[in-house]
């Protein structure tokens, strides 16, 4: 039986939890239309619950940091998927915590004067450093999702996350690409191709992502047969999803 791991599963979940923290803008009144704004523009500084917003990015990316660093830590003979698929999931929190630490100042899609700033380069330097950690969390999540949804159909064919991974890959990858493509029509005048949907659907993707991954570690389920000819990887344990052993 694969051997549940309860405490990264409890901090990935609460983790999940933290990061859909932006559907509070359905009940607050934020004055931002979610349809046509960024999920980040919530938590920026001249936002009426701006405070509330940054404190759950904190939070969310905190204990994803902290969850993917226990399993990495506890790994005892990982696999070349699983190691890179914890790493990344460290990176992510990591630059989900930055992320709210660098803030935007004011709301570009919502406020024609924090666009024109914007434009002509006159707004804080945090607005840049702000992308690039919000890139950078990107781009960890995706290899995460990648490798650990891999890890599973290998070696926990069985697991929540085998089976309903690779769908929630191929959602926040078609996500990603509106997401992108909203953001290029917005800078080329357009109306932002519903911007703000994409873009929570994205981090919603997300979080059901790590949800599930959370389930897949703490309800204990037999191990399949490794799949693929690499040697190697037989030898070693499900790495990241528990200990094989009886």
């Amino acid at each position: 039986m694969i051997k549940p791991r309860p405490t990264t599963a409890t901090l990935l979940a609460l983790g999940a939890l933290a990061y859909t923290a932006w559907t509070l803008e359905f009940v607050l009144t934020t004055g931002l239309a979610p349809a046509h704004t960024y999920v980040s523009e919530l938590a920026a500084r001249n936002q009426p619950h701006g405070t509330l917003f940054r404190t759950t990015d904190l939070l969310a990316g905190t204990l994803v940091w902290a969850a993917g660093l226990l399993a990495s830590l506890r790994l005892p003979s990982p696999g070349r998927w699983t190691r890179v698929g914890w790493v990344a999931l460290v990176l992510f929190g990591t630059a989900t915590a930055v992320d709210s630490r660098l803030p935007l100042s004011c709301a570009p899609t919502a406020d024609p004067a924090c666009a024109a700033q914007e434009r002509a380069g006159l707004v804080p330097v945090a607005h840049s450093a702000h992308s690039v950690s919000s890139t950078v969390a990107l781009c960890g999540i995706l290899v995460a999702m990648v490798a650990l949804t891999f890890t599973a159909r290998r070696y926990a064919p069985r697991a929540p996350l085998a089976r309903s991974g690779p769908a929630l890959m191929t959602l926040e990858l078609a996500a990603t690409a509106w997401t992108l493509a909203a953001i290029a029509a917005l800078e080329a005048g357009h109306d932002g191709w519903g911007l703000g949907v994409a873009q929570r659907l994205q981090v919603g993707v997300i979080a059901v992502w790590l949800g599930v991954l959370a389930v897949s570690l703490v309800l204990p389920r037999t191990a399949g047969a490794p799949r693929g000819p690499d040697v190697r990887d037989r030898e070693r344990t499900p790495a990241g999803f528990g200990d094989t052993r009886p």
